[in-house]
């Protein structure tokens, strides 16, 4: 990948989470400056990456995948940073999946060479630059997903007036009555994938798709049993799909995204035994990061779901955190943040207190203690409620972890990378 225009765009203090009046600097450079969070060099409310907890999420997966034999092509819609991109195909993702052409061509432009749409492509304005995308660069691998007989005659015609060389590679989708995309029956699922080899030399059928990630059910344990008979639909479509002989020539790839049931994706599609090579590819967006909410949840229950995980050493940390400050201590109980809905994510729970810090005191931040709570969120505010007898005072400064990282990152351009003391390595673009 190239990085160079990121790491050599030119940034300032328009830009949210960079020091009121810092002269124009070029983004890679923002590591030679020495900020420090802590010091308060970087105006609050600010979100940050810890370096080490992104070191350590790469590893955990890299142990995981080799345990599943699967391999990732992770949501790039989580972070849309092409730098963590990067850092992902460092580690070994087989590509980066996406969920829109913009995001596509902002993959593109930086040289993400392998990436999988994990939607349905129905604008011809669209179809033709990705036509154009893949005649001009040979190399380019590129996957998107039909669930319809309309849906494969729209892409087949676009690559009729669009020829680019060579066929345009679909996944068949399934899906589930309530759900979202995706064929609900084996049948559609069939004359779907019928139709796709018949669309040949402009489209090739190369493997079966779904999303699990946002099953209904009341308990844990009914969207587990939901999820599981889901994929199992998955199966039987690929199954079919082979004893049928539909898919085209090389591995056959069974997909289901999301970054909570990745060991159950694993577990079930990597028992497919079609008579094809198979590629089974996990999506999880959110394991490089993590979270301190909804996927630190989820992780543990994934970890009692596949005994096996516990033994690949210390499980997921979480990397963002958004800081801020007290502003105000109007009652004994309640507290105001000085960060809100334009800064964190709150749609799966409001961002919960984990340290605190005070102006000028040496040392780490210290926890925060029991009782401490946001409760409520404005645009550039958060109440919390604490203890009467808590510490904190107008001023303070306090790190708060989120819940959903894709629903914070895109309320940053930039993010800085810190090491463990909080000084600045490094700083991510987003691109949302």
């Amino acid at each position: 990948m190239d990085l160079t225009e990121i790491e050599t765009g030119v940034v300032d203090d328009r830009w949210k989470g960079l020091p009121p009046g810092v002269a124009p600097f070029r983004l890679g450079e923002i590591g030679g400056f020495g900020w420090n969070l802590l010091r308060g060099d970087l105006p609050l409310p600010a979100a940050v990456l810890k370096d080490t907890a992104l070191t350590h999420n790469g590893a955990w997966m890299r142990r995981f995948l080799a345990l599943s034999g699967a391999v990732i092509a992770p949501h790039g819609k989580t972070t849309m940073s092409p730098q963590l991109f990067a850092r992902q195909l460092a580690d070994g993702a087989w590509g980066i999946t996406l969920g829109t052409l913009h995001q596509v061509a902002v993959a593109r432009r930086h040289g993400v060479p392998r990436i999988l749409l994990a939607n349905q492509i129905v604008d011809e304005g669209a179809l033709a630059w990705l036509l154009g995308e893949l005649g001009r660069d040979p190399a380019f691998d590129f996957y998107c997903l039909v669930d319809s007989l309309s849906g494969v005659r729209l892409l087949a015609d676009a690559a009729r007036r669009h020829p680019a060389g060579r066929p345009l590679q679909v996944l068949v989708e399934g899906g589930y009555r309530g759900g979202r995309t995706g064929c609900r029956t084996l049948g559609e699922a069939l004359a779907v994938a019928a139709a796709a080899k018949a669309a040949s030399p402009f489209l090739a059928l190369r493997g079966v798709e779904g999303f699990e990630g946002i099953p209904p059910g009341a308990t844990g344990a009914e969207q587990e049993a939901h999820v599981e008979a889901f994929l199992r639909f998955l199966l039987d479509i690929a199954r079919a799909g082979d004893a049928e002989g539909l898919f085209a020539p090389g591995p056959v790839i069974l997909s289901a995204g999301g970054s909570t049931y990745y060991d159950m994706v694993a577990d079930l599609l990597g028992s497919a035994a079609l008579n094809r090579e198979t590629l089974l590819v996990l999506r999880s967006g959110c394991y490089l990061t993590h979270d301190s909410g909804v996927y630190r949840v989820a992780f543990r229950r994934l970890l009692e779901r596949t005994p096996e995980a516990q033994g690949l050493g210390t499980g997921l940390q979480a990397a963002p955190e958004v800081w801020a400050q007290v502003q105000s201590r109007p009652e004994p109980t309640r507290a105001i943040l000085s960060l809100g809905k334009r800064d964190a994510s709150y749609d799966s729970g409001f961002p919960a207190p984990l340290w605190w810090h005070r102006p000028g005191a040496a040392g780490a931040p210290q926890p925060v203690g029991e009782g401490h709570k946001v409760v409520a969120m404005n645009d550039q505010h958060a109440y919390l409620d604490l203890p009467e007898a808590s510490p904190l005072a107008v001023g303070d400064r306090v790190g708060l972890g989120i819940s959903h990282p894709c629903l914070t990152f895109d309320k940053w351009q930039i993010l800085p990378v810190v090491d463990d003391g909080y000084t600045v390595r490094g700083a991510v673009r987003t691109f949302f």
